[in-house]
């Protein structure tokens, strides 16, 4: 005799769908991929520059103005990575025209980081050493740390005017906003 129980049943099987795992699978390790690629270390050498090249502007009547200095090469930790800079001021009737050379003289490549997206600033300040103009000012910058390579005789340009200039003497300022090469160079000049 077979002895059955009258409580045992069968549960229907439902077949394992393994397309839903391994897409959900799939997705989890797409993310983690993107996110290490995000954190990860890269060169930015590839990339586009995110700082305005320009050469300084010259007009016909405008008279450029030198600071009488010799080059001084900046020395930083990094070994044979040395930076030379130069300002350059154009005046032409109201408007200044200030443009900064930041050129790697070393015998190794430079990494400039920077603590923001803010890689330079200019800065107008009058003979009594009063602030009346900054580039930077009213703008907003990102806050993520940046980095530029600057290869062996590479030149980083920037170039920015203001034209709200009085008669007067001044003093252009202009900064290099890196935290491991910092830069500034003043020229004076005089508005007519």
């Amino acid at each position: 005799m077979i002895c059955e129980r009258p409580h045992a049943r069968s549960l229907p099987t439902r077949p394992v769908d393994i397309g839903i795992m391994n897409s959900r699978l799939l997705i989890s390790l797409l993310c983690a991929g993107a996110l290490a690629f995000a954190c990860g270390p890269r060169s930015h050498s590839e990339a586009s520059p995110n700082i305005a090249k320009a050469s300084p502007l010259q007009t016909s009547s405008a008279k450029p103005v030198v600071a009488p200095t010799v080059p001084r090469a900046k020395k930083n930790d990094a070994k044979d990575a040395r930076l030379d800079s130069k300002l350059n001021v154009t005046v032409a009737h109201n408007d200044v025209h200030l443009a900064f050379d930041v050129k790697n003289v070393g015998g190794k490549h430079a990494e400039l980081t920077f603590s923001s997206g803010q890689a330079y600033d200019f800065v107008v300040v009058n003979d009594a050493g009063k602030e009346v103009w900054r580039w930077s000012g009213g703008r907003m910058f990102t806050s993520g740390v940046q980095n530029k390579q600057l290869g062996v005789g590479d030149v980083m340009q920037v170039s920015e005017s203001w034209g709200a200039a009085k008669p007067g003497h001044y003093t252009a300022i202009a900064v290099l906003k890196s935290t491991n090469f910092p830069v500034e160079e003043r020229v004076d000049f005089v508005m007519q």
